[in-house]
């Protein structure tokens, strides 16, 4: 029987728990779910390897904002991402 821990997925509260943790971000600021739809649709609207990295630009914007500015620029990257056209 395979252990239901070791599903995928099944350790990322954990390991958003710990990391928070260790970095210091408040936890009610992650919203898994929510990321992990918006870096769907970077995958599809854009490339895979974009994903990473405007996670992590988003990130780096997210510094300091409340969970409503948060969840703003979640938005405005997910509306960057639908409007992307390669130039």
């Amino acid at each position: 029987m395979t252990d239901p821990r070791r599903a995928p997925g099944a350790d990322l509260p954990l390991w958003v728990e710990h990391l928070t943790s260790r970095l210091g971000v408040d936890p009610a600021l992650v919203d898994v779910d929510r990321i992990l739809d918006l870096s769907s649709g970077v995958a599809h609207s854009v490339a895979r390897p974009a994903v990473p990295v405007s996670m992590f630009v988003a990130g780096l914007a997210a510094a300091g904002r409340s969970p409503d500015e948060i969840a703003a620029l979640l938005a405005e990257v997910d509306e960057a991402a639908a409007a992307w056209d390669v130039p």
